[in-house]
């Protein structure tokens, strides 16, 4: 058997059913898309909300990021979207204006039940300026609806970006008395010597890096802080042979593309340094070899009062407003402990402590779990010479990078592609449950392509699964932030015999020099690594400040409109914001929690209650 159906979990939305289309469409792309969008714009403009009910498809979706909640909104069937609208008269209030196509309509025909009309449209509200994407399907009757609306907040009227005809002009020419060269400038607001950071960022990784971009292009003051020595260091210190499992299409950072040249697929140390010239670039404040020694936070005053500790022992308290944390969408590591482990004479390390197999040459290995980083560890034991067992508990989705990478991406981020933040708006503007349900055809065109992968790993007794619903990758990032592995060679190795595999046994115990399962059977083992994952992030956010993060709600998974939880956006407290994610969702919803920040900074935007 190559792969068991894995149940959806209880908050998973039901999904559209398939509706075979009309194989000829009569009218042009741009036709339908104008007819549709004159009905649309103008039931905007007037607040009406009963031309939901004609314009939207039965199980018509509509997302919205912050252009009309100032949060991460879903609805689904005509009657939910319009209690939305109407809720305290939201779209009259809105006061949505200047509704207008942007660029040519396209005709997507995703799969052989999915095609639609998509366009792009900018828009105005009484606070801002956004960007809007609207999927339009035949109904029975043959008519065109709406099956996705997304609109989403892109700029703040009076906030706008310091980019292009607003960028810094750089020098103060003329007659300037005490002038201070650019380099004594940046020292000096680096380091906040006369003044206070609005927002502190715990964490320098991708997600610090982008939300600290996106915030000083908004004048925001920012710090960001990080206990690295280096910016980068989050990537330079992991596994040694370590390369990114996404391609650079996908992976380019807010403002500052990688280059042309650049790897398809970017090495850690590489993109370590990366992160560092960016930092340097974008004119980051950010303080390296510093930890949080304390914090409160005063809802009267609105602002949190925390001790940093700079290197050499020095102690620092700034009074931000509010608080991003940005150590990774994972928590602290999860380590588990096993009967008799102190008597095991070997190495037995997590994941995040393990660097290189390159000392067990001719030794034997042992890594228990088999997501992305467990395959990756198998793998480079061994390239190194060990002899390498890998430990599955129950079921992994695996697709092959070569081929799952061309078909997930394909027509958004791959070489001639849209822009980025064209392709991320199409990607975004999918709502989550649309997503489940259109990655279900995907999931099954990359199994067919990896079909003699597949059957490898099932001939070595390597259990495989289709994921959530059968939606593989997507689904499972979404829900369980693991559960797959991107396949860079690894899987090869499994079916080859390379690396061996000890499928769905749990570890009974330890003895001085072996691992011993519940079925009485034992590996020896001169190294274990258990690649057995993180907590949730949340662990991390009450390790570092305390009482206070365990007001956040509940953080990762997808809620009951098929938003996740707590990312990007309004938190529980109504000053600590949570940022992670991989690269691409760190550049796109940096932007949209930027926008929050600045929106209750302005008190353009309604407080949480505390």
């Amino acid at each position: 058997m190559l792969a068991q159906h894995q149940p959806a979990p209880p908050h998973t939305l039901s999904a559209p059913p398939s509706r075979p289309m009309t194989p000829q469409v009569t009218s042009s792309a741009n036709s339908i898309a104008r007819l549709w969008f004159s009905s649309f714009s103008e039931a905007m403009a007037s607040g009406d909300t009963s031309a939901v009910d004609h314009l939207f498809l039965p199980e018509g979706y509509w997302r919205d990021l912050l252009a009309l909640s100032w949060d991460h909104r879903t609805l689904k069937t005509p009657a939910k979207i319009k209690a939305f609208l109407d809720e305290d008269s939201r779209l009259k209030r809105a006061q949505v204006s200047s509704a207008a196509l942007d660029g040519e309509a396209a005709l997507v025909e995703a799969n052989e039940d999915f095609t639609w009309v998509q366009s792009f449209y900018n828009f105005e509200t009484a606070v801002g300026r956004g960007r809007g994407l609207f999927r339009l399907m035949q109904d029975k009757d043959g008519s065109w609806k709406c099956f996705t609306s997304y609109t989403g907040l892109e700029e703040i009227k009076g906030h706008e970006e310091k980019r292009g005809a607003g960028r810094p002009l750089g020098v103060n020419h003329g007659q300037n008395f005490g002038r201070q060269s650019w380099k004594a400038r940046r020292a000096s607001k680096k380091d906040f010597l006369d003044s206070e950071p609005e927002v502190l960022v715990i964490g320098a990784g991708q997600g610090g890096l982008t939300v600290g971009a996106r915030l000083g292009q908004l004048n925001v003051d920012t710090l960001l802080v990080d206990k690295n020595e280096r910016v980068g260091d989050n990537w330079r210190k992991r596994y040694e042979f370590l390369v990114l499992h996404d391609p650079v299409w996908y992976d380019h950072l807010p403002y500052i593309p990688f280059p042309p040249h650049w790897p398809v697929f970017t090495p850690k140390d590489k993109l370590g340094d990366w992160f560092e010239a960016y930092a340097a670039s974008m004119e980051l404040n950010v303080w390296m070899g510093t930890t949080v020694k304390s914090s409160t936070f005063d809802p009267a005053a609105g602002h949190w009062t925390v001790t940093l500790v700079r290197p050499g022992g020095e102690e620092r308290t700034v009074k931000p407003k509010h608080v991003i944390m940005a150590t990774g969408h994972s928590g602290e590591p999860n380590i588990p402990t096993f009967p008799g482990q102190e008597k095991f004479k070997g190495k037995l390390v997590h994941s995040s402590q393990h660097t290189t197999g390159g000392e067990f040459k001719g030794k034997k290995a042992v890594v228990v779990g088999c997501c992305n980083s467990g395959h990756d560890i198998a793998h480079d034991f061994v390239e190194q010479g060990a002899d390498t067992t890998i430990v599955q508990r129950s079921s992994t989705y695996v697709m092959s990078s070569e081929n799952g990478l061309g078909v997930l991406f394909k027509g958004l981020y791959e070489e001639g592609g849209p822009p980025t933040e064209d392709a991320d708006i199409i990607f975004s503007s999918t709502p989550n449950p649309c997503h489940e349900v259109l990655h279900k055809y995907v999931t099954k065109t990359i199994a067919d392509l990896d079909r003699e992968t597949l059957n490898g790993l099932a001939k070595a007794g390597f259990k495989t699964t289709f994921g959530i619903n059968d939606s593989g990758f997507l689904m499972l990032y979404f829900n369980r932030g693991g559960g797959y592995y991107l396949d860079v060679g690894a899987s090869k190795l499994i079916a080859d015999g390379h690396i061996k595999v000890k499928q769905g046994q749990e570890i009974d115990h330890f003895t001085e020099d072996a691992i011993v399962f519940a079925d009485g059977t034992e590996i020896k083992a001169d190294i274990v690594v258990l690649a057995t994952g993180y907590k949730n992030m949340k662990t991390t956010a009450e390790r570092i400040l305390g009482p206070e993060a365990s007001r956040m709600n509940e953080v990762w998974g997808l809620d009951a409109e098929g938003e996740l939880k707590t990312m990007w956006r309004p938190s529980g407290h109504p000053n600590l914001w949570m940022m992670g994610g991989n690269l691409a969702l760190c550049r796109f919803f940096s932007k949209r929690l930027a926008l929050q920040v600045k929106a209750r900074l302005e008190g353009i935007a309604p407080l949480e209650k505390y």
